[in-house]
Formats: C-alpha cells, structure tokens, sequence
C-alpha cells in the first residue's frame, strides 16, 4: 500500500534528491505498509550511500527476514554489528545480536527437524 508519506518520498527521490536518510525512510515506511521487498531495496542503497548507518543496517536486516530472506538477513546483522561496535553503539550492537541468535537458531532448529524427517 502506497501511503501519502511513501507518495512524497518517492517524489523527492525522483527529483534527484537521494541520499542516506531518504532511502533510510523510504525503507522504514515501506516496513510499515507491509511491503518488506520494496523497503530491502531503498534500505540496501541507504547502506551503500552509508556502510557506517548502524540503524539502516539493522532494518535492513528486518525487511530481509519479513521478505523471507533470513540468510541474507543474518548477512546484514553481522554486518550492522561490525558497524555499530566500530561507532561505539551498544544498544544496536546488542539488538542485532539478539536477532542474528534467533535467526541462527532458527536455522539449526530447522536442520535439526530435517535431520529426524530422514
């Protein structure tokens, strides 16, 4: 669902106005429209305009596992955790710690019932 914040954005990134928070809020607002696929898009550009955006790295990470892309999403944790530890930011760090452990989880538990289907 496009909304009328997503409508304005769009605009201004069709203007030529593109830059890291733009394409940080872009992705935001998509997350909140439920469309995870959309919002991978602008917040993968927001982490190439800015490798060092803590914040774009961790909702990078939720719209990667809301789209059904927990391999690439862990990706982007472990990324976002090099970023804010290297920044000095805690609680992102912490945060996308906890979300790598459950996706990893995830996956061995995943594996573990696989295994006992064989």
């Amino acid at each position: 669902m496009i909304t009328p914040i997503i409508q304005s954005f769009e605009k201004m990134l069709a203007s030529g106005k593109d830059n890291t928070l733009l394409r940080f809020s872009l992705g935001s607002e998509y997350l909140k429209a439920g469309e995870p696929v959309n919002a991978v898009n602008h917040l993968r550009q927001a982490v190439v305009l800015d490798p060092k955006y803590s914040a774009a790295w961790k909702l990078l990470g939720r719209a990667l596992v809301e789209s059904g892309q927990p391999a690439d999403a862990l990706v982007a944790y472990r990324e976002g955790i090099a970023v804010a530890e290297a920044k000095g930011d805690k609680q992102a760090a912490k945060e996308m710690t906890v979300y790598a452990r459950r996706i990893e989880k995830s996956v061995h538990e995943d594996r573990d019932r696989s295994n006992e289907n064989d």
